[in-house]
């Protein structure tokens, strides 16, 4: 005799840990050893303005950025895509699971106007690993 099929109930209160989902020789660990962001607020400070809604956090769209790079993820629509479904991605860009992602026009927007006539340089380091 076949059973009832099995309706999947939501938890009402999940225990989960990006952290402990990231396998310990994951390519962005090594990455993230060896990254040091804590100073690109304070460089990017005059880019934008002190009044209106808060922006995104420009740590947050250059991790977004270092994984496209990374993996080979050139539109930046679809790097919006991966990051949202990625665990090892989200864990990099330090967004929880109920984090919004920002939307892929925050890209091209920044690229396109604030930054364009800008002398601000970025200097890429290539580790091999």
């Amino acid at each position: 005799m076949m059973g009832p099929k099995q309706e999947a109930q939501a938890a009402l209160f999940y225990e989960f840990s990006l952290e402990d989902h990231i396998p310990q020789n994951h390519l962005l660990r090594s990455i993230e050893r060896h990254l040091d962001l804590s100073s690109i607020r304070g460089h990017l400070a005059d880019f934008y303005s002190h009044t209106g809604r808060p922006s995104i956090d420009p740590e947050l769209l250059i991790r977004m950025l270092l994984v496209g790079y990374c993996f080979g993820i050139r539109s930046e629509r679809r790097l919006c895509e991966e990051v949202h479904l990625n665990l090892a991605y989200r864990w990099f860009c330090r967004l929880d699971l109920s984090d919004r992602i920002p939307d892929h026009s925050t890209f091209s927007k920044n690229r396109h106007g604030r930054f364009r006539e800008s002398a601000c340089q970025v200097k890429v380091v290539v580790f091999h690993f």
